[in-house]
């Protein structure tokens, strides 16, 4: 147990030491891959209508939810409405805000996809490009977007900083 502890801790270490060599190589940046999910204790009605103004006016694509497409589960309420909640975020500016939908959706670094169900993360659009303008309704916060600020720089650190505390944590369990 100490020999696996002690090689946890050095991956770690190592990892961290080259994340920020990339990220100041980078001026600083530090890429993170979030997505945008259902909470797991938001409540089904709540979901359905947040998912509902995400497939309407928020303007997700969500034919991989509908019946027949990858992501197709109607059984999960959870898993559609990540789908939906995911697509509306990496369209929107990739901000805290557009990941919102009244509560029910929060950003995670965990990948969600499924079986053949591939989330695209934010990684993914900024390699391409993607860009949409918001639309008022329930989705996000208050759907206006202009004075957000970028997840990357806010979050990039935080999540290094976690996974360093975690692991070294774990390492002395």
């Amino acid at each position: 147990m100490a020999m696996y502890s002690s090689f946890a801790l050095l991956f770690s270490l190592i990892s961290a030491a080259v994340t920020l060599s990339r990220a100041a190589q980078n001026g600083g940046a530090v890429a993170v891959e979030l997505w945008c999910v259902a909470k797991n204790n938001a409540e089904d009605a709540a979901l359905q209508s947040a998912l509902d103004w995400a497939c309407g006016a928020g303007g997700a694509d969500c034919g991989p939810v509908q019946q027949g497409g990858p992501c197709y589960d109607a059984a999960d309420i959870q898993k559609t409405a990540s789908f939906a909640f995911n697509d509306y975020f990496l369209r929107h500016g990739m901000t805290e805000d557009s990941c919102h939908f009244d509560n029910t959706a929060a950003l995670t670094s965990l990948n969600p996809s499924h079986n053949n169900c591939k989330f695209p993360s934010s990684l993914t659009v900024r390699k391409g490009s993607s860009s949409g303008s918001s639309t008022a309704g329930l989705g996000p916060a208050s759907a206006d977007l202009s004075g957000s600020h970028s997840i990357a720089g806010r979050w990039g650190w935080s999540l290094i900083i976690f996974h360093l505390f975690f692991t070294v944590t774990l390492s002395f369990l």
